[in-house]
């Protein structure tokens, strides 16, 4: 079984770059199960439409998670209620539409589990996620309730993603961070075999400030003239972890970085 987890998407280069090379990409790599963090990938930069959702499910996403901006498109309130491939972050104030878990069935009848969890530290406020992680494990085991888990924790600082990892670090597949979109070169397996990497970076236009227009960013850092960050459009860089599980413990066996195309492309 080959995961391919995917980093924050970003605008309509980020969509784009999915749309037209994932599912080759899901050959070459010979992929079993995707998915996507897809909280940034409107024309704006923040939030999803259903649209978008419908588009990267049709062209190899299993399933989307998100992080802070999932209800900046107020349309995903309703839609995320009717779509269990679609989630929000657990840990999110209830009551709150969606989930942040679900089990998923693959084609050889294996069961996924997609948990999706944010940050506390300089993030919006939510629950606490150690408080909501400890009772996620008491509730729920590794091989009994599905044969592979996937963390996605979007945060914000190196050190909360460091310790979630550790916290699910034998009762996790992997656990990979998301929101600040920019791979982290730690891609490993711990001690207990959960495969981890602190960031999976982001799929969009590297020419920029963590995807945004570099210009006006850099005018706004700067305090001149400056207008609502944008995404930058160039070409995109899909960027995240490649993941082989073991069927038969639910950890990891190995995990690679993934970088594609734009200008971090490894090739």
């Amino acid at each position: 079984m080959r995961i391919l987890f995917l980093g924050d998407v970003v605008g309509i280069s980020g969509c784009s770059k999915i749309m037209n090379n994932l599912l080759d990409q899901i050959k070459v790599n010979k992929i079993d199960f995707v998915i996507v963090n897809g909280e940034n990938a409107d024309e704006t930069g923040v939030g999803l439409t259903k649209e978008i959702c419908e588009d990267f499910y049709n062209c190899g996403v299993n399933v989307v998670t998100t992080g802070n901006h999932v209800w900046d498109q107020k349309e995903i309130m309703n839609y995320i209620n009717e779509e269990n491939r679609l989630l929000r972050p657990k840990n999110l104030f209830e009551p709150a539409p969606g989930k942040g878990f679900e089990i998923y069935k693959t084609s050889e009848d294996l069961k996924i589990g997609v948990l999706n969890l944010m940050g506390n530290v300089f993030m919006k406020k939510c629950d606490d996620v150690f408080e909501i992680s400890k009772k996620f494990i008491d509730d729920f085991k590794l091989k009994e309730d599905y044969d592979f888990l996937v963390v996605d924790f979007h945060g914000e600082i190196t050190s909360e993603k460091n310790a979630i990892g550790h916290f699910f670090d034998g009762k996790a597949t992997l656990v990979v961070g998301t929101h600040t979109h920019i791979p982290t070169n730690d891609a490993r397996i711990l001690k207990n075999g959960t495969a981890y990497q602190t960031d999976a970076g982001m799929c969009g236009d590297y020419d920029s400030v963590i995807g945004m227009n570099k210009k006006n960013s850099l005018n706004r850092f700067m305090k001149k003239d400056s207008i609502k960050h944008f995404p930058a459009n160039g070409d995109a860089t899909l960027s995240g972890v490649i993941v082989e599980c073991n069927i038969e413990t639910g950890l990891a066996n190995k995990i690679d970085s993934y970088i594609f195309g734009g200008q971090l492309n490894n090739d």
